[in-house]
């Protein structure tokens, strides 16, 4: 099956005062293959400039060509990028490495169109070029980042509480994959968010999504909070209280989930290498730092951010909006590029 039978994936601008319309210029130029049958949510003008910036000396600019919908993205010549027109133009340039509501609004009005779009059924999937917190709340989103966003969305097509779409952050590349427990919060607010109904709901969705695209029971590796996984209750009890009894629950439902085990050394143990598997498919982190930390050392460039328990499917690149080399010409779209590749992977799952 060709990419382009399928449906389409909307690729989000982010903010445009960050290296989102640069990376995502970047991988339907040097990457083309990986992006087809994709097509960006967004504004022609960023677009157009970003091609311009990022064109090698002497060389035209990549084209960027005009859609009218999502389906005529498979219409498209090589070579070219397709972008549906889906913000108002900016009444004025967007200044590189700049915090404003302008661009915040931009970045949040491409993912409320995307995520509604995919939730009628008219996009495959989402890939989310990254925004900016700060910019977003200048624009007037009540939200902290995308994850809550779509989850919010999600919620109101659906016709639910938030309480009913729970979702989690999941971090993978070729070598580890963690999924938190809390997200964005600060750390105070992590440690008192760790509960029995948020680590049993974390296993679940982990088995069910993870479940999905292995095609089995993923083996779950569950991290505790506290040094030395709590060392029997010398160094706190939320392993014996909270985490133990959570796995109990999980593995009485079948789930195959084991721990919890020390998180200095957990992450080593589910590592995947070229000469052997990890132990586990995926470790369950207690908070944000505990499982991106890892993910991240290994590599920022292969590492995609997936968002679990959605009614879509959702990926994004595993960093930011890079403020400080914003316009350069620097930014790597190397994740972007593997954000895309799971994001079709993920859809033709579901």
């Amino acid at each position: 099956m060709s990419f382009e039978s399928l449906s389409p994936i909307a690729v989000t601008l982010g903010d445009p005062a960050g290296i989102g319309p640069e990376i995502i210029a970047k991988a339907f130029r040097d990457t083309a293959d990986d992006l087809s049958g994709c097509f960006v949510a967004g504004d022609v003008g960023i677009v157009r400039s970003a091609a311009q910036a990022i064109a090698a000396a002497g060389a035209p600019a990549l084209p960027v060509v005009l859609i009218e919908s999502a389906r005529d993205t498979c219409d498209v010549p090589p070579g070219c990028i397709p972008v549906l027109q889906v913000v108002a133009p900016p009444d004025a340039p967007i200044a590189h490495g700049t915090i404003s509501a302008a661009s915040g609004r931009i970045a949040g009005d491409c993912v409320v169109w995307a995520a509604r779009a995919a939730l009628r059924g008219e996009i495959a999937a989402i890939v989310t070029a990254p925004l900016h917190k700060e910019a977003l709340a200048a624009a007037g989103f009540p939200y902290p980042g995308h994850t809550e966003l779509l989850q919010a969305e999600s919620a109101a097509h659906l016709g639910r509480p938030l309480s009913e779409v729970p979702v989690r952050m999941m971090l993978a590349n070729d070598e580890l994959r963690t999924v938190l427990v809390s997200i964005h919060m600060s750390l105070r607010q992590a440690i008192e968010a760790v509960s029995f109904d948020g680590v049993l709901q974390t296993l679940r969705i982990a088995h069910q999504s993870l479940g999905a695209v292995l095609g089995r029971a993923p083996r779950i590796g569950v991290a505790g909070l506290n040094p030395h996984a709590g060392e029997g209750g010398l160094f706190g009890s939320e392993e014996r209280d909270i985490i133990a009894p959570a796995i109990a629950a999980a593995r009485a439902e079948g789930i195959d989930a084991d721990g919890p085990h020390a998180p200095d050394t957990v992450f080593m143990r589910a590592r995947a290498r070229a000469d052997r598997a990890g132990e586990f498919d995926v470790v369950i982190a207690m908070y944000h730092d505990q499982g991106l930390i890892p993910v991240k050392y290994l590599g920022v460039e292969k590492g995609v951010n997936v968002t679990l328990g959605l009614p879509l499917v959702r990926t994004s690149p595993d960093h930011g909006t890079a403020f400080d080399i914003a316009g350069s010409g620097r930014a790597d779209a190397s994740s972007l590029v593997e954000a895309v590749r799971m994001a079709r992977s993920l859809s033709r799952g579901r």
